[in-house]
């Protein structure tokens, strides 16, 4: 019945080694097409469209040129030539692409691995900014400041990387000083007071305010405080305000540098017997 199978087409090749050829084609052109719905819903939100749809091409071509190269056999094509021909391209075009091609896969880790994403406020190899862009080449921050960075993704991917947006909530710290004549358990007390009745100050880490040092001029306290990452620095800002008014309302001196001065008008007696 299957006889027609073992019917040379040409060569060596037979129907039934161009049927299973056929169906390996197909059967990658499937299962090509299931990686490229995988990775579309599973990279959705993660991706741009343009990276998204890069990275599903790479993908994509991938399977069908290990499919070809395999079939080729099967069909009475030899692909040794071909492969050395294309081994020899791809070393010359390696040697002169050698960073492009380590940025290429440093991007695709980055785009796996995800430490950074659009819109996070990071520090990579010492610039700090916002991401604006991630690419399979560079990457791009814009910093505080305004300007435009753009950093190759083998220096991201290599570098030591501040994500500042990654936890949902911050802890800030501010130093206040006040005058050793005034009581410091009420500044602890007042300040602490200030962050209750803070709606974005978070009792859970609590907060912290304690004399951290005995300075030259002041006592000087340390209060830490945990906000949700996206307004932690207005909060910041709001709460040294509002601790400098309240403070002072309550009669508490933020003291100025102290320093004293001998004129030498005094007497030889009063001197230390160093100077003396």
């Amino acid at each position: 019945m299957f006889e027609w199978s073992e019917q040379t087409v040409y060569g060596t090749v037979t129907w039934y080694t161009l049927l299973i050829a056929a169906l390996i084609f197909l059967g990658s052109l499937l299962f090509s097409k299931l990686v490229s719905i995988q990775l579309r819903r599973s990279l959705k939100d993660k991706l741009s469209k343009e990276h998204l749809g890069m990275l599903i091409k790479v993908v994509s071509y991938g399977i069908m040129i290990i499919a070809i190269l395999s079939i080729m056999p099967m069909v009475g094509l030899e692909p040794s030539g071909l492969m050395v021909a294309g081994g020899i391209v791809a070393l010359a075009i390696g040697f002169a692409s050698q960073s492009i091609i380590g940025n290429l896969i440093s991007g695709l880790f980055l785009m796996g691995e995800r430490p950074v994403k659009i819109g996070d406020l990071v520090e990579i190899s010492g610039n700090l900014g916002t991401v604006e862009d991630i690419q399979i080449i560079s990457t791009a921050i814009r910093t505080l400041d305004g300007l435009y960075i753009r950093i190759p993704n083998e220096t991201v991917f290599t570098s030591s990387i501040t994500n500042f947006s990654a936890n949902p909530v911050r802890r800030f710290e501010l130093a206040i000083g006040i005058s050793y004549a005034d009581d410091a358990d009420k500044a602890i007390a007042i300040i602490k007071d200030i962050a209750a009745n803070h709606p974005l100050i978070l009792i859970n880490p609590p907060p912290q305010v304690f004399v951290d040092a005995l300075g030259d001029s002041s006592v000087d306290l340390i209060a830490r405080f945990w906000s949700p990452t996206s307004e932690w620095y207005n909060v910041k800002m709001e709460l040294l305000w509002k601790i400098k008014v309240a403070i002072e309302s309550e009669g508490i001196k933020i003291p100025f540098p102290q320093r004293v001065h001998w004129s030498g008008s005094g007497e030889k007696a009063d001197l230390p017997e160093s100077i003396a």
